[in-house]
């Protein structure tokens, strides 16, 4: 039951006592004192409590003096002002202070000291400004943390988001990095959804990925160069915050949106199997998005940046590479470092140097100009991604080296090497010893380069079956079943797609290109027959 206030009160025990009722009964009906009914029939208004005066605490005497110690701290050097412990010794070796604790005077001092330094003019009180942001010239950008479950694993990540000030309309780009590439990459997302860039400014906090030094205490920053030239490309405006909690407050949109968008799209945790399953549902919910209205708004987001896309200034037509390139060298185990993780390359590339595209959320390994291998990016520091795939040719000279291999416990780990893989390559080696049956199975991994994963492990079990223990069994149980039931799943990279196809040489001949020849003819032997010689021998 809510609690009632004494107005009601008073204008209930009124209401009693106007019809009849003593006031000795109203008090015990309402179970208040004889002069409460009393001043309640007097007024309908209820008076004013009593204040009473402040009771003092046993710091009352020496708060002049920790007064007068503050006062001093304001002309004092920065790094020899007083603490509270030192002021706590002076008090008790000079005023003789006792029997007042510690924390007495330090939440005196806490509150004490902005007061004097306000009073003064040394500091003025925390004012917060209202802002009105013009359509299409601000936005705010920010990184944050986020949780997901990437193939079953608890892993955090990072979200990028870009805002509009005006609109309230945000743009958010998941990744495993919040490194220099992961920044560039969620500006040239955010762009692109928006249509353009803001003609004023960009408000950002002093991430490294663009600040490489503060200058003083100033606004003025050192740059990182990409970052400059990034900026110059997208003809974009940086203005950067105060350092530390100050700044934040500088762009508390983007601050207030990334935590509105973990509460609301990403709880519960959201299971997916690669950033860029998350990306495509981060992109649909920023689509929804547009429908709604920030506070009391009078229109929704959507509504709000129709008015300011028009005024955004044109994006580049020239593209800008937001990766990093390096150029590592191969290691005798077909790997490469890149920032401190190792990634397979094929066995061919020993003791080369390839070249290393690195993005926020994978990397691209090239021989030239030719890609040769394609990683997600590793999220911890001193971590190894190898392929199975690209030891292949070295397992066939060395097959005993197979049932240990790092690869294979990651291929299994994935779901690329599964029990049917397991349960053939043991009926192999049983079959024809270890190292010819180890070798007929680097055989059928080989063949995952022309076939679909799900073909071939069908293949795989109907051979299995059927007591058929070759590579070229396999392929052909996996062609058998690829034309009857052709895989959903998409062609390999470098390969065509087919039709169903009755013989394992047509299969190969369709890897051909077209012979675009005419058809031979016989036509100039017909004349030698008109030719003396062959008459007189008729």
């Amino acid at each position: 039951m809510p609690a009632v206030s004494r107005v009601e009160l008073y204008a209930a025990i009124r209401r009693d006592a106007r019809g009849g009722m003593s006031m000795r009964k109203i008090a015990r009906m309402h179970g208040v004192g004889y002069h409460t009914v009393k001043d309640a029939l007097g007024s309908a208004w209820p008076q004013k409590r009593k204040v009473y005066a402040h009771r003092g605490t046993k710091l009352e005497p020496f708060k002049q003096a920790i007064d007068t110690m503050l006062r001093a701290d304001l002309d004092a050097p920065r790094k020899q002002r007083h603490t509270v412990t030192r002021l706590y010794r002076r008090l008790i070796d000079e005023h003789g202070m006792s029997d007042v604790s510690y924390a007495l005077v330090q939440r005196y001092v806490k509150h004490r000291r902005p007061e004097i330094a306000t009073a003064m003019g040394r500091m003025p009180a925390k004012v917060f400004i209202p802002q009105t942001h013009r359509p299409g010239e601000e936005a705010e950008v920010d990184f944050g943390d986020i949780a997901i479950r990437l193939r079953g694993e608890l892993v955090t990540c990072y979200l990028f988001c870009y805002r509009m000030s005006f609109s309230g309309k945000a743009v958010h780009r998941a990744s495993l990095s919040a490194g220099q590439e992961a920044f560039f990459e969620g500006h040239l997302h955010a762009l692109r959804v928006l249509g353009g860039v803001p003609t004023g400014h960009v408000r950002y906090d002093n991430l490294k990925s663009a600040v490489a030094q503060i200058l003083g205490f100033t606004r003025a920053r050192v740059e990182a160069e990409r970052w400059t030239a990034f900026r110059s490309h997208l003809d974009l405006t940086a203005w950067y915050c105060q350092p530390g909690i100050e700044g934040a407050h500088e762009k508390g949109g983007v601050e207030g949106q990334i935590g509105w968008f973990r509460r609301n799209r990403l709880v519960p945790i959201p299971e997916v199997n690669s950033i860029t399953e998350l990306n495509a549902l981060i992109d649909e919910w920023d689509a929804a998005d547009d429908q709604r209205r920030i506070g009391t708004r009078a229109h929704s987001i959507g509504q709000a940046f129709a008015l300011e896309k028009p005024l955004l200034k044109p994006l580049p037509a020239e593209s800008f590479e937001t990766g990093r390139w390096f150029t590592p060298r191969v290691d005798r185990y077909a790997q490469i470092t890149v920032r401190t993780n190792r990634y397979s390359v094929p066995v061919r590339m020993i003791g080369r140097q390839v070249r290393v595209l690195l993005h926020a959320s994978d990397l691209v390994v090239y021989d030239g100009r030719v890609e040769v291998a394609r990683h997600e990016r590793l999220l911890a520091k001193g971590g190894s991604r190898l392929d199975l795939d690209h030891y292949l040719e070295g397992l066939l000279r060395k097959p005993g080296a197979l049932p240990g291999a790092t690869a294979l416990e990651q291929a299994r780990a994935a779901g690329r090497f599964t029990p049917v893989h397991d349960a053939w390559w043991s009926a192999a080696r049983k079959a024809h010893g270890d190292q010819s049956g180890t070798r007929a199975l680097i055989e059928v991994l080989l063949l995952h380069r022309h076939l679909a994963h799900e073909q071939l492990v069908a293949g795989l079990a109907a051979a299995l079956k059927a007591g058929a223990l070759t590579a070229d069994a396999v392929a052909l149980e996996a062609r058998k079943i690829g034309d009857t039931q052709p895989s959903t799943a998409a062609p390999l990279t470098g390969y065509a797609t087919t039709d169903a196809i009755s013989s394992l040489t047509a299969r190969r001949l369709t890897h051909l290109p077209p012979d675009n020849r005419a058809l031979p003819s016989v036509a100039a032997y017909d004349l030698l027959l008109k030719h003396p010689r062959f008459q007189e021998g008729s």
